[in-house]
């Protein structure tokens, strides 16, 4: 009974790593969608782009410097591919290319698929003659260690966020210790400065 729950779980995180959406593109406007994505991550696409006489649809694939890593002009129905080289945040823009300003709305399908789920098993299980079973097996293998790799990533970020608080609620006492010190010098120079103020008046002995 505990491994068919661990299965599920496994499973359910598996399903995970599909993202399929599905949005309207307005004529001569741009559409486009983020995602965080980790080092030597390979991605997978496809799009569907409904029919519209007389307009036309882009779209490019970039990271947050502005590298294209696909793009195509005039698209209908395709797929599309890349390989993330650093752990940044990646866009997939859709724009709408009409000579009027009255066109027709249209309807965008895109399915990414990236990591496990972009990887085809189908033709490993070919080429090294395993069986279904063997296949599964492997590919839950794969799914394993992808999870062990994230839960790695999230302890890393959360010691490097836990770090970054340590380190700001520090500097925080610093400061504020400091002004208190400044606050009470500043006091200290008044009442000295308004003594001898008080004194030469002679207002005070």
């Amino acid at each position: 009974m505990d491994i068919y729950l661990i299965l599920t779980v496994i499973l359910s995180l598996w399903s995970m790593g599909v993202d399929g959406i599905m949005f309207h593109l307005y004529p001569n406007t741009e559409k486009c969608l983020k995602e965080e994505l980790k080092s030597n991550v390979f991605v997978s696409g496809e799009y569907e782009v409904s029919d519209s006489p007389g307009q036309k649809v882009d779209y490019i694939v970039r990271d947050s410097n502005g590298h294209i890593l696909s793009q195509k002009e005039d698209i209908y129905k395709g797929k599309f591919s890349f390989v993330t080289e650093n752990y940044d945040t990646f866009e997939i823009c859709f724009t709408s290319r009409s000579p009027t300003q009255r066109g027709i709305k249209q309807e965008v399908s895109l399915n990414i698929k990236h990591g496990i789920e972009a990887k085809s098993y189908e033709g490993l299980g070919d080429a090294a003659n395993l069986k279904p079973m063997e296949v599964e097996l492997k590919r839950l293998e794969d799914l394993s260690e992808s999870i062990s790799q994230d839960f790695v990533l999230m302890r890393k970020m959360e010691e490097e966020m836990r770090n970054t608080n340590e380190s700001t609620n520090s500097r925080v006492l610093y400061f504020s210790i400091f002004s208190v010190c400044c606050l009470l010098g500043l006091a200290t120079w008044q009442g000295l400065y308004l003594r001898r103020f008080f004194k030469a008046k002679k207002l005070i002995e």
